[in-house]
Formats: structure tokens, C-alpha cells, sequence
């Protein structure tokens, strides 16, 4: 009889086996090891020739063939704009404020998201579509999807991936993100907003000019010390220096690296160097499609080249680290998650393959290698030869060639996608790009005596809400607001007028036969990462 999985607080006892990469505090990977797990939980991860823990000497131990590794978790995503393929960044930038406005930025990623994300029908298809592309790149927590209600009330998608912001669990602190500062009028109450808050991903001196570095100067406050606190979690920091770094460390703030898209925008990234050096924790982000990886494992690729150029910065263990136990610190989740320990949410990973080094293992593994991913205990997707063993799942879908079996029922559903399949997500999203100028015209001007379908829900774009017309500033500098993030479409020509038919992106780099030809086009890029990406991939 197949394993009880739609509901993972009530399923039945079981354990897989295979290499178990723990990434505990001491490092242990298990050659061959057995992890057991009931009721969402690891109960225990043991040597395979170690005494099953009492309760599981009937439980089913399933063998993986492959190495088991903590969900990998991302901590910089605007998932909403992942169903848009990469861009062709036309030069380079010097800081965000700079390509938001731009024609070309409006054709190709605001202006389409802005009509699907507010036509009814298209919401529930976006939000599964990228939810599903997180979990076939082995994510198992991610940025979670800001949704606006037609009657004015904003929430967080809870979904089958685990939601930063929206963790549905009361041992597990909700993270909160914003794009702008949350006071942006006065430093001060926005170091009292810190020191409320479990943990604050902010975008943080997103660039390489002065303007960029003024935004961190901005938190340095009067009477010498600094709004920065061990909730802070600085997004990109591209324009920190060694000081700055320092400064973070002491005061205990984290920082989020995003190293493809600050190399396609800006043509440099964070001195991770320098923040190493000063021991500032950091975790990883693929930051969104239009100008980075497809998921956490490819942009994993991306930092390995770009610590391996700078001289080899980090470890391939650090590296991993960068998606499983230190945004686990930085959430304030690490009791819980980052780690493959007795107590914690098995949240896990299995890569196919059981030989060499562990850690290099998972940074080299392309997407078609992830054979399992388990969320709080329950198989999400995986090959049939492991998810024969919990059921029929809910569809099939193929990933370079290979059948995976998607489990995505939830006792809990969230009614914004519900029972939604990825097919049917696939298809409308296909359908919607195709007619993107139709749909606009139709948000513009209602056919007169019928009344459109009006969505229950829209996304809530934080990089380019059209909808808000509003600026959005960070904190002042010298008496000067250190970035106006003006959206500039209040008096700009209508969406149907400049937007056209796009190609929905692929899911897995596996089935995107342009991805890697545009990564090699890409003006920005260090030809060590353009050749380094079609290497490893």
C-alpha cells in the first residue's frame, strides 16, 4: 500500500537511504546512512547498519541510489516575473534605479506582468508554474508570492513550497521583504522596525556607483551607530567595501548574494571576498529570470565560478552552506531547517549519484540529477522508482527527456490555485503571452455592457506596480533621498500600445535549448562565467 503524502503531519512512518550530506555543525556526511522520518519529522539520521530508532522496525526504508542533502533554501526571488525568460541586458548599469524605467524593461518585463497579473484567470496559473519550477531546481523555501485582494487586502501564497514570509507554522518566524526601506524618511525608526522584526530582506545598495554606496551610508546614524541588527538581511550589497562589510558583521547583519543577476546588470558583484573575510553570515538568492538563474542550483554554479575567479573564496561545503544552514540562520529557522538532524522538518533534496565529493556533487548536479524532493516530510516530485512508493501523485511531467511524478495536493490548499495542474498553468500561460496586447486592450477599455470577470486576487508586483503610481524612496543621505525608484508610467503610452508576444520560460535549464546560447550573448558577463555555466551544465 502506497505511503500516505497529501497530508505529511499524518503520514506513515518511513525513511530513505542513501549518502546523507547533513551539513550539522561538525559536518558529518554518511556514506551510507538511513534517514527516518514520521509525521513531517526526522526522527533520526543514522548509519544504514545502525539499529532502526523504536517505532520504525516495520517501516519501509526506501533506497534512493543517490546523496540526500537539506532542502535548499532561497532568500532573494521575485517569483512572480519567473515566467518571463532571460533578458538581453542592453549595457551596463550603475544601480536599479537606473533599467526600471527604461522602454525596453517595459515591453519585455513590467508591462506583461502587469497584464496577466491582473486578467482573471492568469494568477493561479503564474503562481504554480513558478512554485513548480522551484521544486524541479530542488527548492524547498523560497521568497513567497505577494498576492492583492480585490477588497484591499494583501496576503502572502502559501503553497507546497515553503514560504519565507508565510511559513504557516508558529515555530517557524515569518520573514518580511521589501524592495524599499520601510521607514524611508527617518533611520532611526527604522532601526525600532529591526529591532521588532526576527529577520528584514532588504535590497541594499543594489549597484557600483555612489548613489548605490549612499544607501548603506544612509544607516549610519548621528550619534556614530549603525541601523543595522542581526535581522537585517542585506540583499546584493554590490556596493559595500571591506568597512562596510565590517560594519554588518558588527552590528550582525547577514547579506544575500545574487551574483548572475548583478553580473548581467551591473558587470561586477558583491566583494564577497571582503564580507568574508569579515565574517558576515550570508545566504544565496537566483534573484528572478528576466536577469538571473532559474532556480537556486544553477546560481550555486554561478558563485562556485565566481569564487573559483576571485582566487577560490569559498569551499564547495561553504558553498552549499550558502543555501541550507545559513538561511536557516538568517530566518532565525535554523532549530528547525538547514540541517539533516534529529528534530528537524525533513525538508530534503536527493541527487542521483552516490560517489565523489558530496558537497561538489550537488553544485555540479544539473537539473535532471534531483530525483526526490520532500517537503515537511512529504514527496513533492521525484522519479517514478521513488514515488512509486507514496502514491499515483497528482500529473507526470518530463525534464530533459525523464518522466518525474508531481505531488502537488494539499489538505490546505490555498483557493487561489487550488487543484490546479501544472499542465493546465503551462497551457493558459502559453495562451496569455501570445496575447498579451489583447488582454492589455481589454484591461484598458471594457467592452461597454459587459462586465469582465474581475480576479479575486492579483499579484502585487513590488518591482513595478503600474496599478500604485507611486514612488517608492529609501532612506535620505545628506538630506537627499538615496534612490526615487519613480515608476514613470502615469504619463507613458498605454501597455497595448508597446507590449507583443512572448515565450513563456522553461521550467529547467534541461528543457531550454536558448538559455545557454543567450547566457553567451550577454554583454556583461565574464567570459570565465559564460563558458564555466555551459560546462557545468
Amino acid at each position: 500500500m502506497p505511503l500516505s503524502t497529501l497530508d505529511p503531519l499524518g503520514g506513515a512512518k518511513y525513511a530513505l537511504e542513501g549518502r546523507v550530506v547533513t551539513m550539522n555543525d561538525a559536518g558529518d556526511v554518511l556514506k551510507r546512512g538511513t534517514i527516518y522520518i514520521d509525521a513531517g519529522e526526522i526522527k533520526a539520521a543514522l548509519p544504514s547498519n545502525a539499529p532502526a530508532p523504536d517505532g520504525f522496525e516495520d517501516a519501509p526504508i526506501i533506497k534512493t541510489g543517490g546523496t540526500i542533502y537539506p532542502g535548499l533554501i532561497e532568500l532573494h526571488n521575485h517569483l512572480s516575473y519567473n515566467v518571463l525568460r532571460l533578458w538581453d541586458v542592453p549595457k551596463q548599469y550603475t544601480n536599479r534605479d537606473q533599467w526600471g524605467g527604461t522602454d525596453v524593461y517595459r515591453k519585455l518585463i513590467s508591462g506583461p506582468m502587469n497584464v496577466l497579473g491582473k486578467t482573471a484567470g492568469y494568477v493561479e496559473a503564474i503562481v504554480r508554474y513558478v512554485e513548480c519550477k522551484c521544486l524541479l531546481g530542488g527548492t524547498t523555501t523560497s521568497q513567497g508570492i505577494a498576492l492583492f485582494s480585490n477588497a484591499g487586502i494583501p496576503k502572502f501564497y502559501r503553497g507546497v513550497v515553503r514560504n519565507a514570509e508565510a511559513p504557516d507554522s508558529p515555530n517557524l518566524p515569518a520573514a518580511s521583504a521589501r524592495i524599499a526601506d520601510v521607514e524611508a524618511t527617518d533611520a532611526t525608526k527604522f532601526m525600532e522596525r529591526l529591532r521588532k522584526g526576527s529577520c528584514l530582506l532588504l535590497h541594499l545598495s543594489e549597484g557600483i556607483d555612489q548613489a548605490a554606496h549612499q544607501h548603506f551610508e544612509a544607516l549610519h546614524l548621528a550619534d556614530d551607530t549603525w541601523a543595522i541588527a542581526p535581522s537585517l538581511a542585506g540583499i546584493h550589497c554590490v556596493a559595500l567595501n571591506e568597512s562596510d562589510f565590517e560594519a554588518m558583521q558588527k552590528n550582525g547583519g547577514a547579506m544575500i548574494w545574487s551574483p548572475l543577476s548583478n553580473l548581467l546588470l551591473y558587470r561586477q558583484t558583491a566583494d564577497v571576498k571582503a564580507a568574508k573575510a569579515q565574517g558576515v553570515l550570508m545566504g544565496i538568492g537566483s534573484d528572478w529570470s528576466p536577469s538571473g538563474s532559474k532556480n537556486v542550483l544553477g546560481e550555486l554554479k554561478v558563485a562556485r565560478l565566481m569564487s573559483e575567479a576571485l582566487g577560490g573564496v569559498f569551499t564547495d561545503r561553504e558553498l552549499v552552506a550558502l543555501a541550507t544552514r545559513n538561511p536557516a540562520k538568517i530566518l532565525k529557522w535554523d532549530h528547525l531547517l538547514g540541517s539533516i538532524e534529529a528534530g528537524k522538518r525533513a525538508d530534503l533534496v536527493v541527487v542521483s549519484g552516490r560517489t565523489g565529493d558530496p558537497y561538489a556533487h550537488l553544485i555540479k548536479a544539473k537539473e535532471t540529477g534531483i530525483s526526490l524532493v520532500v517537503i515537511d516530510g512529504a514527496p513533492r516530485v521525484g522519479r517514478t522508482t521513488l514515488m512509486k512508493h507514496f502514491g499515483s501523485g497528482t500529473e507526470k511531467w518530463k525534464v530533459g527527456g525523464s518522466t518525474r511524478v508531481l505531488n502537488l495536493a494539499q489538505e490546505t490548499a490555498d483557493p487561489v490555485v487550488g487543484a490546479l495542474t501544472l499542465k493546465e498553468a503551462r497551457d493558459r500561460l502559453l495562451d496569455g503571452l501570445e496575447r498579451l496586447k489583447e488582454l492589455a486592450i481589454r484591461l484598458e477599455h471594457p467592452t461597454p455592457g459587459v462586465l469582465a470577470p474581475e480576479p479575486e486576487f492579483t499579484l502585487l508586483l513590488e518591482h513595478d506596480d503600474e496599478s500604485l503610481g507611486t514612488e517608492r524612496p529609501h532612506l535620505p543621505f545628506g538630506g537627499t533621498l538615496t534612490a526615487q525608484m519613480p515608476l514613470g508610467v502615469l504619463a507613458a503610452e498605454p501597455l497595448s500600445e508597446i507590449v507583443g508576444p512572448l515565450e513563456l520560460d522553461a521550467l529547467t535549464v534541461a528543457d531550454d535549448d536558448s538559455f545557454l546560447k543567450q547566457i553567451a550573448q550577454e554583454k556583461n558577463l565574464p567570459d570565465a562565467v559564460k563558458q564555466g555555466l555551459k560546462d557545468l551544465y
